[in-house]
Order: C-alpha cells, then structure tokens, then sequence
C-alpha cells in the first residue's frame, strides 16, 4: 500500500521549530472595538530557510475564546442539537438559521468547565452529568484568535427540548433531541455545515461503543486513542 511508504512522524513535529519567540511585533493598532476587536498587526518573521520575511501588515479579528459541548444521551443513543439565527450566514443559500452544537464564551475568571455546564443549562435547559476533554483547536488562526474547546457531556435527554436562550442577549435557541443516526444523516447530507459540529460529531462516531458500554461515567480522555491533547 502507499501509506507504507510513507516515514513515519518526525519527532521534531512534537514540538515547533519556530516560536512566538521567532516573531517581531513591531505596532499593535486596534482599527474597531465594538462586542470584538479589529486589529492590524504590523510585524516580520523568521524564515524557515533562514533570515527574516519583509515587514508585513495583517488585519486580526480579536475574539473571546470559546467553548462548545456535544451533549450526549448514551442510553438512548441520542445527540442533542441547537438551532438559531446566526448572522455570519446571513447570505447563505439555504438558510442562516443553523443547527449547532452548545456553545458558548469565556467570560473573565471562569473555567472551561464552568463555561459547558453553564450554556448547556442556558441553551437547552440541560444539566451535563460528566465532561469529557476533546479538542482545543484555532477555527481560522489565518485571521483570528480565537481558541475554541471542545468537550462531550453526558445527559439524560429525557425530558429535553422547546425554546431557550437569554432575551438580553436576543437568543431565540430551539433544541432538537434526535437519535445518532438521524444526526449522522444530517452531516451527510450537509446540514450540519459547522466545524464544531463535525468534529464533534466524528469523534462521537468513533467512540459510541465505549460510551454506551459505560453510560454512569464519562470515559477518561486517556482511554481513546486521540491524536492530541485537546
């Protein structure tokens, strides 16, 4: 086969040769400060073949991280998803009400934690049992900074649905329990066209034996085979 050809993982790529270290910020300006930040960053950088770039200007949209919880039901097999208006796809040809994953930002002094228990009761009405560390991952480290976290929370689905969401933040959130196949699909057909969902999702798909083999508890994160530390 091809991939037998391949070299296996270089142990450099554990950790980066090139730092923030590496990298001179020479002006910080903020262009709009509204709920977000506009930034534009004017900076150089060491090159990989040595020497540094030109100086460089790069617009950054500054934004609070963010956390998001895929809420489980292993006794039911059932995934619970919340739909709502979402202004990014105002121009999108289906529609720009989407259906998501709980989510929500870090506000000074929480705990990540603290942040998926907190929406998932705000957006859905819903208390999470146990949490279990996916990812941490940069969704456009291109042109933005936000990090988002992302964790799987055990639920009993049972008495779950109608409207959420808080009116002094113009939530208008209806959640959806559906059963895993159903949700599965949605992605195949395209539904679900947002990277927290499919990753999300994904995972799921992988470890739903184990998490139906074990519905009283949360599996530690060092008993799936991942390819990172969140």
């Amino acid at each position: 086969m091809a991939s037998s050809l391949l070299p296996p993982l270089a142990p450099e790529l554990a950790s980066p040769e090139l730092t923030r270290a590496d990298v001179t910020l020479e002006r910080r300006e903020t262009l709009y400060q509204g709920f977000f930040r506009l930034e534009e960053l004017t900076l150089k950088h060491r090159l990989f073949e040595g020497g540094e770039s030109q100086t460089m200007r790069r617009e950054i949209h500054s934004r609070f991280d963010a956390v998001g919880v895929l809420l489980y039901d292993p006794q039911r097999d059932a995934v619970v998803l919340v739909e709502q208006f979402r202004a990014g796809a105002i121009d999108d040809p289906r529609s720009p009400w989407k259906l998501e994953l709980v989510a929500g930002l870090v506000e000074e002094g929480e705990t990540l934690e603290a942040v998926a228990r907190r929406e998932a009761m705000e957006e859905a009405g819903c208390e999470v049992n146990d949490l279990t560390l996916l990812h941490t991952y940069y969704p456009s480290p291109g042109a933005c900074n936000e990090r988002v976290t992302l964790f799987c929370g055990l639920v009993d689905t049972a008495s779950l649905g109608g409207i959420h969401g808080l009116a002094e933040e113009h939530e208008d959130i209806r959640v959806h329990v559906l059963s895993f196949s159903a949700v599965w699909e949605l992605l195949g057909q395209g539904r679900l066209d947002n990277a927290m969902c499919l990753i999300g999702l994904y995972w799921l798909n992988g470890q739903r034996a184990t998490l139906r083999a074990a519905p009283h508890q949360a599996p530690s994160p060092r008993e799936f085979q991942r390819s990172e530390d969140g």
